[in-house]
């Protein structure tokens, strides 16, 4: 019974080890999956990733939410060792790292990876043909330049979608909210241009 016992335990711990280290697919194979994968997620992103980055709706999530567990498959295959899930994640991140040292040195890589900002309005007009090739519409627009500060298209001079999502807005002088040392500074002008005015006191 005993040595039963101690063959079940024996098995079990080889099948353990087995299913923890044992690769079910060569180690080139598994990098070429991850980089194909990688690299066709990055394109995507490059062509749709602006608009699902700076103004994301609830079908938008839902597209991020279930975009890991379609290219599941294609990065693991047959492989579910934990030694295989270790080098695909080693494999991500040294390649990411890479892709960006490389894309910090070349223009053109950058460009190729992440595009360069679109720019959606110009002294205060929406620029609809940019927002129809972004999937933008102009509520969202609108929605992502009010968080910056903007309460109308009017008061801003020129918005721009950067490559990575976010939104730039630069606001027309006039619209920019004054700080308390700009207040400040304005009275200490306006003093001193009273002073100025001031007819000098006689000598006694």
């Amino acid at each position: 019974m005993i040595e039963h016992v101690h063959t079940a335990v024996t098995a079990a711990s080889q099948g353990i080890g087995s299913d923890l280290l044992d690769l079910q697919m060569p180690v080139l194979e598994k990098v070429l999956r991850t980089v194909a994968v990688y690299l066709g997620i990055a394109a995507l992103i490059r062509v749709a990733g602006k608009r699902l980055m700076a103004q994301m709706n609830s079908l938008d999530l839902v597209v991020v939410l279930l975009l890991s567990n379609v290219v599941q498959n294609a990065i693991i295959g047959e492989d579910n060792s934990l030694l295989g899930g270790l080098i695909g994640a080693l494999v991500l991140v040294t390649f990411n790292a890479v892709l960006d040292h490389w894309s910090m040195h070349s223009p053109r890589v950058a460009w190729l990876l992440s595009g360069k900002a679109t720019q959606v309005v110009a002294d205060g007009v929406v620029d609809h043909a940019a927002l129809r090739r972004l999937g933008m519409t102009q509520e969202e627009l609108a929605n992502a330049i009010q968080a910056q500060g903007a309460d109308s298209f009017s008061e801003v001079r020129q918005v721009l979608i950067e490559p990575g999502g976010s939104v730039s807005v630069d606001l027309r002088p006039e619209a920019h909210s004054a700080t308390i040392a700009d207040l400040r500074r304005a009275v200490d002008t306006l003093t001193a241009q009273l002073q100025q005015l001031q007819p000098p006191r006689p000598q006694p």
